[in-house]
């Protein structure tokens, strides 16, 4: 189901880019602001999904390979062409080693931290002290 877990990410990235310039939401647009600058992309697919959002030829100044103030407006030659979908998935698939050693750091950390609790509750069975909650 690989293909329709993208197209539903895909989308809901989409529906997210409609709140880019509401008030209340100014979280999501600085989260799209530094995926933009950093990741060095423009928009989910390509920088034609600011269009409907912003306006047509207009698209955020993080888009624009030299960032200025209004350097998003009518311009399609300095910008960055690569969607971030692709440039995010591009990026866990670089560093797939590095999440699969953190997730099982963590998974060991977890099994450890029951077989300590474990042994912790047998110890305290065996001497005979019992607790009221």
């Amino acid at each position: 189901y690989m293909v329709q877990v993208s197209e539903s990410a895909k989308k809901d990235l989409k529906e997210g880019m409609k709140l880019y310039n509401s008030e209340n939401n100014i979280g999501l647009k600085n989260a799209w602001n530094i995926i933009q600058a950093e990741m060095k992309c423009c928009g989910v697919n390509d920088y034609t999904d600011w269009y409907p959002v912003l306006g047509e030829n207009i698209v955020p100044d993080r888009c624009c390979m030299e960032n200025s103030q209004d350097c998003g407006r009518n311009s399609t030659e300095s910008l960055w062409k690569t969607g971030c979908y692709e440039k995010v998935m591009s990026w866990f698939d670089d560093n797939k080693h590095v999440l699969g050693s953190i997730g099982m750091c963590v998974l060991i950390m977890q099994i450890l931290g029951m077989a300590f609790s474990m042994t912790l509750f047998q110890q305290i069975h065996r001497t005979g002290k019992k607790y009221d909650a």
